[in-house]
């Protein structure tokens, strides 16, 4: 069970940070064209306002946290809103990148209850 929780922390911390990091970077080849359609006018809204630039920094930082592994708890608290906007982002405009973002956020929901006792206020009636 140790090695199963370090290495989803590690996917996770490294997933976030390497794509957080792409967002100042542009280094991954076609990150930067805009998908077609509504999602394409969305992300773009999204980038020209400057609100990715946050978002890669929370991206980077939580990624940071999770790769520490004494931060781990700050580390998904602060990639938790990331997840939810990438899901609703992939199920309302463009369904068919919905596996990466699924996968993470069932990576994020192990590690959640892993560390559930650092969370006493969220998990208690």
């Amino acid at each position: 069970m140790k090695y199963l929780i370090h290495t989803c922390r590690i996917l996770l911390g490294l997933a976030f940070v390497i794509f957080g990091t792409n967002i100042f970077l542009h280094f991954i080849p076609g990150s930067d064209q805009t998908p077609p359609g509504d999602a394409g006018v969305f992300a773009g809204v999204l980038m020209h306002s400057g609100y990715m630039y946050v978002i890669g920094a929370l991206q980077v930082l939580g990624g940071l946290c999770l790769l520490t592994g004494r931060l781990a708890p700050l580390g998904l608290t602060l990639l938790g809103p990331v997840l939810v906007n990438i899901l609703l982002f992939h199920i309302f405009f463009a369904p068919e990148g919905i596996v990466v973002g699924a996968v993470l956020t069932v990576m994020a929901l192990f590690l959640l209850w892993v560390y559930r006792y650092k969370f006493p206020a969220i998990f208690q009636p």
